[in-house]
This record gives structure tokens, sequence and C-alpha cells, in this order.
């Protein structure tokens, strides 16, 4: 019997395992990095063991050093989480030959269907539909093509091609990510259908031949080829589909006498009909990042269903119908007004109200999170922060329950998505269950409008300066007696400005007898102020917000979470920089620097390329002209904002 496990993984997975295993009486051991080392994963461990260095080839995708922690902290078994070596079948092996108990399928199964190639050869000798093309043979006739990582998932390692020319290229700098990311560079082409739908299956088999097929997800609502929204069970599938779906996934099962807790990954086109037709992608050799939802419909504990597989019991009966419906979001740091680029910083506040990886008692909000109030988010690793799952009595009622959920959540410090997922849980399109891979990419302009339009934003600013003129009072200690936004020139109100993204907010306010006022906004009065809460009315509606003070002033109010920057009256001329200056987007690590001193460059030739959070940013010359300083080097560490080098326009070099 298993008494101490090991998860070789981080985050909100790694939380999500330790809290099955005390409920169970298991110890804990973690592993972390020393990016890591104060992560909410880390203290919910009985024991962690530190892995030194920050990115994954030197930390968690060492085996060695994985196996050598669960040695030292007398872990008796290890679980791989998602990601990482979770489907690398040396590592497994390497965790058997330890003497150590392997949560997951056998090495010899990993191998076969860990890798999607061997997976696709073995499905379509079990007579399943495959997609498939040879890249050193395909025609134009066969583009678009989708390029993908053999040994992983969740979007990395993965391109979409529409032209020939463009293949080699793609299929490079695919295999550099896949390589950064598993530690396996091998990719693999197949046909990319655009408006299909991604749909998996659910399956859980023990060592006795028994194998539980726990319904389906659907996961089409992707950007960039990761997961944003998944659901069980998939909405608009008729009854023939999903017979062919689990029926391929339990002939996945017996094509390798699998083990443990897998996943079977199709395309389906025309779902909805009789005859829609179903394709064979993957299957992954793991737990998957959307398991809550189907824990949540079928009222099943995933993990210590895993536990029990390992240890050789077995599932007894049959698997238990989905009842209800669960729907989850993936809460990411990053940035829709930048490109989507992965953001890093403290997270000065996260509260969301809900229970934390477990199902709800009966219907309701899960929250299955990697960090928390003050947990730093870094460039090492990826950008998801949290999911957030609903269970409701159906589709309609989980929707609506995670829509206000978003709504209440409480966050500042770091940009999030949380703006999108809004806009997707309100479109009728998703509402109708019409939904498909390329959906997300549609509408992704129409699905990431601000929830909070410009004038709620006046009226967040101006809870901000009201808030801090009363805490300017609480803290004056010279001028305490001076009453608040007291002027010597009476006639004229005291203004604060804000900034927030490019975005700047000037408000104006005033002291009449003691109690703070302000005409700025037309509708809005003030009814009460303190450092920590204000209250106006607009319009006859009363709104409240709270608000924490600090460099950034972070307001939560009746449209959601807000943070804005002071500006200074003044602006310190140091801050400047250069024309022409190229400035990192976020915290990275410079890879390559492509250009020399000197050297005569062309608007869009790549001119640095910077890692963060697993992703590769290239950065080009905004315009011709000549590089005239070059202030970083490959392995180079930078923040956000720092020079990277700087291109003299052509006509200032002329």
């Amino acid at each position: 019997m298993i008494t101490s496990i090991l998860v070789a993984n981080r985050g909100e997975i790694a939380r999500r395992i330790f809290h099955t295993c005390r409920s169970l009486g298991i110890e804990t051991v973690a592993v972390f990095s020393d990016a890591d080392a104060n992560a909410p994963f880390v203290a919910d461990a009985d024991r962690a063991v530190g892995l030194p260095g920050n990115a994954p080839a030197d930390t968690y995708l060492r085996g060695d050093l994985l196996i050598s922690a669960a040695k030292a902290a007398g872990a008796d078994a290890i679980h791989p989480g998602y990601g990482f070596l979770a489907e690398n079948a040396d590592f497994a092996r390497a965790v058997g030959s330890a003497g150590l108990i392997w949560i997951g399928p056998s090495p010899d199964t990993i191998d076969a269907m860990g890798s999607k190639i061997r997976a696709k050869e073995l499905m379509a000798a079990a007579g399943v539909p495959i997609l498939s093309v040879d890249a050193a043979t395909a025609t134009a006739a066969d583009f678009p093509l989708l390029v993908k990582a053999s040994a992983g998932g969740g979007g990395r390692g993965m391109r979409v091609v529409d032209n020939p020319e463009n293949l080699a290229g793609e299929m490079i700098a695919a295999e550099a990510e896949a390589a950064s990311t598993f530690g396996d560079g091998t990719v693999f082409v197949e046909p990319y259908l655009p408006t299909a739908r991604h749909i998996e299956v659910q399956v859980m088999a023990d060592s006795r031949g028994n194998c539980w097929v726990l319904g389906d997800r659907d996961c089409s609502i992707q950007r960039r080829h990761q997961k944003v929204v998944e659901e069980a069970p998939a909405p608009l599938v008729s009854e023939q589909v999903r017979k062919v779906l689990h029926e391929a996934a339990r002939a996945a099962v017996d094509a390798v006498g699998y083990l443990g807790a897998g996943t079977v990954e199709f395309l389906v086109a025309d779902a909805h009909l009789e005859t829609g037709k179903v394709y064979f992608l993957e299957m992954n050799t793991r737990l998957q990042v959307e398991h809550p939802v189907t824990e949540c419909v079928t009222g099943l504990d995933l993990v210590e269903l895993q536990i029990a597989v390992a240890e050789g019991d077995e599932l007894e009966g049959d698997a238990p119908a989905p009842r209800g419906h669960a729907v989850e979001v993936r809460l990411y740091a990053e940035d829709p007004a930048d490109n989507w680029q992965p953001q890093t910083g403290t997270v000065r506040t996260f509260d969301l109200e809900g229970v934390a990886f477990t199902n709800p008692d009966s219907y309701g909000i899960r929250i299955d999170s990697a960090v928390e109030t003050g947990s730093e988010v870094g460039i090492h690793y990826d950008a998801m922060l949290a999911k957030v799952i609903a269970y409701g009595r159906n589709r309609d009622s989980a929707i609506r329950s995670l829509r206000g959920a978003l709504k209440r959540l409480n966050i500042h410090g770091v940009t999030t998505n949380t703006d999108m997922l809004l806009g997707i849980l309100a479109d009728d399109e998703f509402h109708a269950g019409r939904v498909h891979t390329a959906l997300l990419d549609e509408r992704l302009e129409e699905w990431t409008v601000p929830s909070v339009d410009e004038l709620a934003l006046r009226r967040y600013a101006l809870a901000a300066a009201l808030s801090q003129a009363r805490q300017a009072t609480a803290q004056a200690k010279v001028l305490g007696r001076v009453p608040t936004a007291f002027r010597n020139v009476p006639s004229q109100p005291r203004t604060r400005t804000y900034r927030r993204g490019d975005a700047e907010f000037t408000v104006s306010y005033a002291n009449d007898r003691g109690h703070l006022v302000s005409s700025e906004i037309e509708g809005v009065r003030v009814l009460d102020s303190s450092p920590a809460e204000v209250k106006l009315d607009s319009n006859g509606v009363v709104e409240t917000y709270t608000v924490a003070i600090g460099d950034h002033i972070d307001l939560d109010g009746p449209l959601g979470s807000v943070s804005f920057t002071p500006v200074p009256a003044f602006i310190d001329p140091a801050e400047a920089v250069a024309e022409g200056s190229l400035l990192a987007p976020m915290p990275a690590a410079v890879i390559s620097v492509n250009v020399e001193n000197g050297q005569h460059v062309t608007k869009g030739d790549i001119v640095v390329v910077l890692e963060a959070m697993k992703m590769q940013h290239t950065i080009t010359a905004p315009v011709s002209g000549v590089v005239s300083e070059i202030s970083v080097t490959p392995g180079t560490q930078v923040e956000s904002g720092a020079v990277l080098a700087v291109i003299a326009n052509e006509g200032e070099t002329a």
C-alpha cells in the first residue's frame, strides 16, 4: 500500500493531487525549482525537495533528480501530474527500476500511446479513422496542415501551416518548442480541420481488464491550439456519434492493455448529425487539465482512482452515468491589449468563492488554483493561474453560475483573460452548443470587449482618488489637521491622474464642509468615502467600491476588479528611453540575438528572440534602419520594459 507520494510536477495539478492524498492519509512530497520556492503547492506538501535552477530542462524534466528527491524524502510512489515527464516512458521505467510505484500506465503503453505517431498507427490497425499526411510528400492540396509535438500536448509545439513554403521553418520552430517543454523534439503533421469539434473521452482501466468509459468532454474553444473552455458532457452530439466515440475509446484501451486514467481525443465533423465523422487524434496517457468537469458529473475522484489502480485495486461494477453538467474555464495571466502576451508579477489579490480541488457537495463552484494572494507569477512556466469550474443541474445553469463567479472574481497584480471568458460564456453560439475549434479566433475581437467601459472606469478612478484623499488625511502627521482636499485656492478642486494600460484618467474632487464631493461625472454623487471603501450614487444606483492603496490602487466594484497606477505630477527624466528602442514586452530570457551593431535591418527583420513561460517571442525591427545599440546577449534575463536594442531610422543615419 502506498504511504507517501512525490508529485513530479508543480502548480495547480500538484495542489490537486496533494488534496486527494491528504484525504486518503497519504504523505505528500513536492519538488520545486528556485523560482517556485515560495509557491503555494510547496507549502501544501508535507515535505519538499529543491531542484536547483529554474529552466524545466534543469528541474522538472530531470528524471534522475526527481527519483533522488523521492528517495531522499521517503516516498514510495511518484505521480507525474500532466506535462513535463508525465508521458515519458523512460522516466516511468526509471521510477520502477528505482523500486518506486509509478502512478500511471505502463512504460510500454506510454511508448505506444504517448507517442502520437505510434498511437495513430495502432488506432488505424484497430479500424478507427485517423487524420494523416506525410510531410515529405505533402502537396499544396493537402494544406492547411497542423504541426504537432509527438510527446506532449497543451498546444505546445503546435503550428498551423497554410503554405507549403512555410512548412520546413514551422517544423523547426515546433521541434525547438517541443524539446524545451517535453524533452522530446519529435513532431509530425496532419490535415487541419478548422471548423471541426474537439471531443475527448475519459477512460479508467484496472489491471483485471475492467475499463470504465466515463463520458465525454467538449474542448473546442481553443486559442493558439490551447484549450480555454471545457465541458462535460459534450453538447449537441448525436447518439450515434457518441456511441462511436465511446467505442473507439474502449478500442484504444484494449489495443494496448491500458492501465489507469487516460483520455482519447478526437476531431468530429458534424457531431450533431447521426452521420457525423469521427477521427482519432491522440491518446493522453495521463490525467488531463480538464479532468474536474468529469469528476463533477460522475461524482468520482479520478486521482483517488489512479492511486487505487496503481495499488492493484479493481474497478467494481459499472461506470457511473453522468449527472448534470459542468463547465471549466482556464484563467490565464495574459494581456489581450498586448497580443495576449503572458504576464508576470505579484498577485496582490486573489479571491473567489468556491470549494478548492474537490467537487461541490451539490451544485456550485470549484476552484483549482496555482496561486493565492501574494504569489509570484514568473517567466519560466505556463501562464495558467487557475481553473474555475461550475457544476449545475443542466448546461444553462452551469454557464450562468460560472459567469457569476467570474464577475465576482477579485484579482489584482496581473492582467488576465477574464473579459474574454465572460464574452465566451455570454455568446449565443456558445449557449446553443454550436462550437468548433475556430470559433474563438472568429469571435476573439467580439469576446474581448472590456467588461468595464470608459465611463465606468471614470467612476472607478473617482473612487480611487477619494480613497487616496481620505488615506492622506488619516496618515498626515504635521498637517493632520488640514482638511482632505484643502486648497489655498478654494475655487480650484484637487485633481489626480491614473494610468490603466495606455489610457489615463484625470478626476477631480473638493471638500465641502468635511464631505468630499465631485461634479466630475454627470449623474454621479459621492455618498461616503474612507481609505478602504467608497460609495457612489450613479444615476440613482448605489455602487460600492473596496479599495487597497499601495504602489497601485486596486479596486473591486460592481463590474469587477480594476487596478490603476497613480501618475506622478512630474516625470523623472531618467525614465526616458532613446527613440528607436526595442523594449522587452515582458520579463523573459534572451534566446538569440540575430543582428550585430552597425548592421542594416529592414522593417520586420527579427532582431531578438525571447522565451517566457515556455513560449518563444520574436522582437522585430519596427522600421528600416541601422542597429545603433545592442543591450543584451543570449542568456540574459530581462525585465519588462528593458531596452533590448536601438535602431536608428534610415533618415537619421543618412
